[in-house]
């Protein structure tokens, strides 16, 4: 899709691309692997309103969005969204946008396995998307200018 998107034309002048992979470890727990699971209708739905939300918001040509399901471990990619767009700010925008969507609204199911241990729980809630105060003073700062 990359690839048929830059060759198309001139129209295109960014590309907004997401990588997520899996962490060993959740709230300083070390997790050994996660099953993903989730329901195709309603997740299938769930994608393509926040894509349409994201060409609401922001001038966004095309998108594209990966996401895994199944057993997953450690340094694996669970997920992949691309943005093309004519301006970087509307790529960058809508990309993040729709990562976030993915992990707070999007219904995908997150059963992690505990390291050294035989539990598995649920994942209640997602991180926020900062691992610390310093990341989104960063992202304001640059924002601003």
């Amino acid at each position: 899709k990359y690839q048929n998107n830059h060759m198309r034309g001139y129209d295109y002048g960014a590309t907004s691309v997401f990588v997520g992979s899996m962490r060993d470890f959740n709230e300083n727990t070390k997790v050994s692997h996660m099953f993903l699971e989730h329901y195709p209708e309603m997740t299938e739905s769930q994608l393509e309103h926040t894509v349409k939300q994201a060409q609401q918001s922001w001038t966004i040509l095309d998108t594209l969005i990966i996401h895994r399901i199944g057993n997953i471990t450690p340094a694996d990619t669970i997920v992949m969204v691309a943005v093309w767009a004519a301006h970087r700010g509307d790529a960058f925008d809508a990309s993040r946008f729709i990562m976030e969507k993915l992990k707070s609204t999007v219904p995908f199911w997150k059963k992690e396995s505990i390291a050294d241990s035989r539990n598995n729980h649920w994942v209640t809630k997602n991180t926020n998307g900062y691992s610390q105060p310093q990341s989104r003073k960063l992202s304001d700062t640059s924002m601003k200018q």
